[in-house]
């Protein structure tokens, strides 16, 4: 009776078993779909409401104000404890990229991004990826481990080009930076000449590149 009793157990445990196993995994394929559909609004844009809406121009994105102006500058420290300023980047196409390793679309952008430095280099252009995630600058051990996190990301990810850390510190003159990733494509005279926030398809940041390449030459 008592073998019985146990086996009824074990059975009713099992089942409950199978049936946590098979909500948890519907709400984690609900969740990737959801996250999915996110990624796919943000790279699509939205049909319009009627024939009318149609005719209407595209709402456009909101200018930077730094357009037009020369990139604020900045030195800051590569993965390797080096300085690295936006100045000595003079006659070059630079984009300055604001990302962080627990960005979704900027795991997106990023191998757009490697595959156009691979394509624009020659020509002259450049990336700056920079860092926005926390820094724990008062306990050394656990800055050396932000640090690690960041190189595991740009190692995990094949980011060739510098990544550099403690975006933080220069947000304020690049607008305050609300949203990842945010970037500003920077002529060869250091002037901006296009800014984006948020996720843009491959072609946008291609034409930007373009353009900043083609501009404030000699």
């Amino acid at each position: 009776m008592k073998r019985n009793h146990l086996v009824l157990i074990l059975v009713v445990v099992v089942l409950a078993l199978m049936v946590w196993t098979g909500v948890d995994n519907y709400r984690r394929r609900k969740a990737e779909q959801a996250n999915l559909r996110q990624m796919q609004a943000i790279l699509t844009p939205a049909a319009p409401a009627s024939s009318a809406d149609a005719t209407a121009p595209p709402e456009e994105e909101e200018k930077s104000p730094l357009e037009g102006k020369a990139a604020p500058g900045f030195a800051l420290e590569d993965l390797q404890g080096q300085k690295v300023s936006l100045a000595s980047y003079k006659g070059k196409a630079v984009l300055v990229n604001f990302m962080a390793t627990w960005c979704a679309p900027c795991k997106i952008e990023t191998p757009w991004l490697i595959q156009l430095r691979n394509q624009y280099g020659p020509q002259g252009f450049e990336i700056l990826g920079i860092s926005t995630d926390d820094l724990d600058k008062d306990d050394k051990k656990k800055m050396a481990e932000d640090k690690a996190d960041i190189a595991k990301f740009v190692n995990n990810m094949h980011i060739d080009y510098p990544v550099l850390i403690d975006g933080d510190s220069i947000s304020h003159p690049y607008g305050g930076v609300d949203a990842l990733p945010s970037s500003f494509f920077v002529d060869r005279s250091g002037k901006v000449i296009a800014a984006t926030v948020g996720l843009h398809d491959r072609s946008e940041l291609e034409a930007n590149i373009k353009k900043a390449l083609a501009s404030g030459g000699a």
